[in-house]
């Protein structure tokens, strides 16, 4: 028996689903590798000739924390062992590090939200003249908005902290950054898809009243679906709207192209949103890529099919 010339590391069947499906349409054989339950040999070469990594810093909201740890030694161990890793070992540490991704925004010279980290929120006083609220509290290994929340004052955090002490969890690292003022109902935030390096499609995502706008179906599903997310949204009956966003400004792409350059990713996605004040402002980076089909039929393609086309390309190339 053959061994796949692609191997797709996954840990969220329902996410890879549509990817799978194109995959299979245009007859690619590959490896569904689910690293959920899955062990490697460092004595064995790897036979794969191209290595996709699909996993998301989000896994332990699933109860898959164990997953990330797992996943970058095996990245690790492919790269050693000589093998092609798209969104490869140190893609996903930058994925996972979001003050990694905030230090190469700010020494690519461009703006970003002001975020002080911490470990234990009593350290905080000593920026307390600094600080300035409502701001935001995350964490640094973040996905789907969780452990996200608003705050309005160090004392309203201590006690969030001091009451779910679960938001500490997998990484002790958490970071109070700036609330960015815009209107979420009109402008939102972008989206911008990258494959290949090249901009996939960009979309509005409007009417956002929490923090996970994760694209995916299944975390905001379209129409009357029920959502099945691991992180469901606080006001379950204001949903984020999807919306292709075909007009966006040549300078934001190129700004853009710039930073995912920066990145290392080869598939990957990048947020921004003007702030009130007229600030053009990127805040988060995404390797794992949830898609949202709706956006690119809008644009006249199927998105899942170009990634599986793009992937089809490096097996052959």
């Amino acid at each position: 028996m053959s061994t796949p010339a692609l191997t797709v590391l996954y840990e969220h069947p329902t996410w890879q689903q549509p990817l799978f499906d194109a995959l299979d349409k245009r007859g690619v054989d590959y490896l569904a590798y689910d690293v959920k339950s899955a062990a490697f040999d460092l004595r064995e070469d790897v036979q794969a000739s191209i290595i996709f990594n699909q996993l998301s810093p989000s896994a332990y909201v699933r109860g898959n924390g164990h997953t990330v740890p797992f996943a970058l030694a095996l990245l690790d161990h492919f790269e050693s062992k000589g093998a092609r890793v798209l969104n490869g070992a140190s893609a996903f540490r930058l994925e996972l590090d979001k003050i990694a991704q905030i230090r190469l925004m700010r020494d690519l010279g461009m703006d970003y939200p002001w975020t002080i980290a911490f470990n234990n929120v009593e350290a905080l006083q000593d920026h307390e003249a600094t600080l300035s609220f409502p701001a935001i509290l995350k964490p640094n290994q973040g996905g789907s908005g969780a452990r996200m929340a608003e705050v309005n004052s160090l004392n309203e955090l201590k006690c969030l902290l001091e009451e779910d002490s679960s938001l500490w969890q997998p990484d002790p690292v958490l970071l109070l950054q700036e609330k960015l003022d815009h209107d979420p109902s009109k402008q939102g935030i972008v989206r911008l898809e990258f494959l290949d390096g090249e901009l996939l499609y960009a979309m509005r995502v409007v009417g956002v009243s929490g923090f996970n706008l994760c694209p995916s179906i299944d975390c905001n599903p379209e129409g009357d679906e029920e959502g099945a997310c691991a992180v469901p949204s606080a006001t379950p009956t204001s949903d984020p709207q999807f919306l292709p966003y075909p007009e966006v400004p040549a300078e934001v792409v190129e700004e853009a192209s710039r930073l995912f350059k920066a990145t290392g990713f080869d598939v990957g996605a990048l947020e921004y949103l003007i702030t009130s004040d007229g600030r053009r402002v990127f805040y988060d980076i995404n390797a794992n890529s949830n898609l949202r089909r709706s956006v690119g039929l809008a644009m006249g393609f199927d998105p899942f099919d170009k990634v599986a086309e793009y992937l089809e390309r490096q097996i052959s190339s």
